[in-house]
């Protein structure tokens, strides 16, 4: 759920003071309705926020949707109903929130769809690679399309990348290294990422708990994955670096127990409009 203290940032940004066009032209006390649709099939998401925003508006909600639901081309899944300046100030505010929260929750649906339907056990997890102050809204929006966050914050959770290991001489480094680590923080799982078969068996001997693939084709992670599992080892893999819509059932296909992507964040909003009566 996004912060209600978020929601009032982005109605001052829009409606610092007042709808200057509706109180020229004097409706503002009329009464209407306000319906929001797609015109595509879409995953819902940020519907409970956009709710939140319209009653802040003094707004009553008379139809509605869950977050994570669909909506097919043509159907309106929101309406609120109150004064015409109250809609006309509630517009913009809400409309641009659902179509960028469900464009992001929509692939999300994709890439989980085309990955479970080669693979039902395995888990779509998503970078934290969002634009700058909207993190909230893209979290949300890839909880409602079925993937979960790979990590929240660099607090959260150990991932060692390329960049960590120069300063530590190498995998050799990091192995010598990792007990110190797991004595300082027992609870928590160590991730490193690996390019190669033989970092990765290394990290493997030395105690990893989860290996990272980074930018390895499906083909060649394939035979990886399988010669890691012959080996008896019991470390989760991850396939992480260019996972979309697109390949993510190949890469299921690996044998891998997740995918980690960006794809999700990046691409058009979802193609909405409203209807105001």
């Amino acid at each position: 759920m996004i912060k209600t203290s978020l929601l009032d940032e982005w109605i001052a940004e829009d409606v610092p003071y007042f709808d200057l066009t509706t109180h020229l032209l004097g409706i503002g006390k009329e009464v209407g309705s306000i319906g929001y649709y797609s015109r595509d099939p879409i995953t819902l998401s940020s519907v409970e926020e956009a709710e939140q925003i319209l009653r802040r508006f003094n707004l009553d909600i008379v139809q509605t949707a869950e977050s994570g639901g669909k909506a097919q081309p043509g159907e309106v899944f929101l309406k609120a109903e109150g004064r015409t300046d109250d809609i006309h100030r509630a517009w913009k505010v809400t409309l641009n929130l659902l179509e960028y929260s469900c464009g992001i929750s929509t692939r999300t649906a994709k890439l989980v769809s085309a990955a479970k339907a080669v693979n039902p056990d395995i888990a779509v997890l998503t970078t934290r690679k969002v634009f700058p102050g909207t993190k909230a809204v893209s979290i949300n929006a890839a909880l409602a399309g079925g993937a979960l966050p790979h990590r929240l914050g660099l607090g959260e959770t150990i991932l060692i990348f390329e960049n960590h290991l120069k300063k530590l001489g190498g995998y050799a480094g990091l192995a010598g290294k990792l007990p110190e680590i797991r004595q300082k923080v027992c609870d928590k799982e160590i991730c490193v990422e690996v390019e190669t078969e033989e970092d990765a068996f290394a990290m493997i001997r030395a105690g990893a708990d989860a290996l990272q693939f980074d930018k390895l084709p499906p083909d060649m992670l394939k035979g990886i994955v399988e010669r890691i599992r012959a080996a008896g080892s019991g470390a989760r893999l991850i396939a992480a670096g260019g996972v979309n819509g697109e390949n993510a059932g190949a890469y299921a296909g690996t044998g891998i127990d997740a995918i980690s992507t960006t794809w999700i964040y990046f691409g058009k909003p979802a193609d909405m409009s409203v209807v105001i009566e």
